[in-house]
């Protein structure tokens, strides 16, 4: 695979470091990085390696997974074993005992890949086995006080440890579980721009929409307030395209309120809009029929791909970070995020559309000529009412300039 020269950076900077930390803005090819990195070690590697990959919900561990398995098969052989309580096809467990005879098994014979979560790294710490490589996807989930200390640990005992994210979190004391804690996370090896991802072809950039209304919203009428709202919101949208349209709700019962208690579905319905909702209290929903989560997110994917297809997806947090949604076309944020919260929600819809990533990679559009795309930008959609409006917008104009024009990323302090 040819990769892109940030990608090379990064690369050449995770082989000459032990530790560190890579920022890379969503859409920039921060997995095709590890799996390199990977492939690269099973390949030249005397001795058998045990690397772990390490993600903030089992949802993303389980899509690494899939990512890492098709990018080396055919190349490298190893042992697949997943440390969580998520449903997998293959062998999973999150018994120290069962960890550490399945690396019995592996040692002397096989490489051996694990997939876990930062909730379930500190079993694999328990079990005692010893870790050559580990790869933190969303790495600012390693500063939460929970999760430090299994991530310290496995940091400091493995040969090399690796932190990606698109939104670092610090510590104002360095020596804290910020990732500016050098001991635990090593030095930043690279900063990617996203105005050169944007040069480069590999994303687009985001649309700042503001829809102002005169609505009060309170306690008790938020999710009648929000059904307003996200009403408006979708009767200004263009119709040129099919939107596809990710909607960040202020938290589950609110959520709920306004699918159960309004006519929202219905309405949106009324629309040519299919509907999808998933919160980790109330599970996965495809129009009003419940589903599991494997159905859901591989309707999610086609539904994606498919470019006469109108729908709307609600949902709390699960989709906020990480997890691959193709085709989003529109974000409308119906809550005030916190900046990391709010520059990981960006992200989804900043990847290119399918037909413009393969006309720049055959070489019939430039790439960054935005002009030339089918989708030339995301559009972020925030409803603003009272007297914060200025503040709101003001204050997510500032994350998409710093990210998007100084090319730098969106970051936060650990609490």
């Amino acid at each position: 695979m040819q990769l892109r020269p940030h990608q090379q950076r990064a690369l050449d900077a995770i082989q000459n470091n032990n530790k560190g930390c890579v920022y890379v803005p969503t859409g920039g090819g921060k997995t095709v990085i590890m799996m390199e990195d990977c492939k690269r070690r099973f390949l030249e590697s005397d001795d058998v390696q045990t690397v772990v990959v390490v993600a903030p919900r089992i949802l993303l561990a389980n899509q690494l997974f899939e990512e890492f398995f098709s990018y080396l098969n055919g190349h490298v052989s190893c042992a697949v074993m997943h440390v969580h309580s998520g449903e997998v096809d293959g062998f999973r467990t999150t018994k120290p005992d069962q960890i550490a005879a399945h690396d019995t098994a592996c040692r002397g014979n096989f490489h051996q890949l694990i997939f876990t979560t930062y909730h379930s790294l500190g079993r694999i710490v328990d079990s005692g086995i010893n870790v050559d490589v580990m790869y933190c996807d969303e790495a600012h989930n390693a500063t939460q006080k929970a999760h430090f200390v299994g991530v310290a640990a496995t940091s400091m005992a493995a040969e090399s440890a690796y932190f990606f994210t698109a939104t670092p979190k610090y510590s104002r004391d360095p020596y804290s579980r910020g990732m500016n804690n050098k001991v635990v996370f090593g030095d930043t090896l690279e900063i990617v721009p996203a105005p050169e991802l944007i040069n480069n072809g590999s994303i687009i950039p985001p649309q700042l929409v503001v829809h102002e209304s005169e609505l009060v919203r309170t306690k008790d009428n938020a999710h009648e307030v929000d059904r307003d709202l996200l009403i408006d919101v979708v009767d200004d949208l263009s119709e040129e395209q099919s939107a596809k349209v990710l909607v960040a709700a202020p938290n589950t019962r609110v959520l709920w309120n306004m699918l159960s208690k309004t006519d929202v579905l219905s309405e949106l319905n009324a629309k040519g809009y299919d509907i999808m909702h998933i919160t980790s209290k109330h599970g996965a929903y495809i129009n009003r029929q419940k589903v599991g989560r494997q159905e859901f997110f591989k309707t999610l994917t086609e539904w994606g791909k498919d470019d006469n297809k109108k729908f709307i997806i609600f949902h709390y947090s699960i989709l906020s970070e990480g997890i691959n949604v193709p085709g989003l076309t529109h974000t409308i944020l119906l809550r005030n995020l916190p900046v990391i919260e709010m520059a990981q929600t960006i992200g989804r819809v900043i990847r290119l559309h399918k037909d413009d990533a393969q006309a720049i990679a055959n070489g019939e559009i430039t790439p960054g000529d935005l002009s030339s795309y089918r989708k030339s930008h995301g559009v972020v959609t925030v409803p603003l009412s009272g007297k914060a409006s200025l503040a709101t917008r003001n204050r997510l104009q500032k994350v998409i300039d710093l990210i998007f024009v100084d090319g730098l990323p969106a970051h936060s302090f650990a609490n």
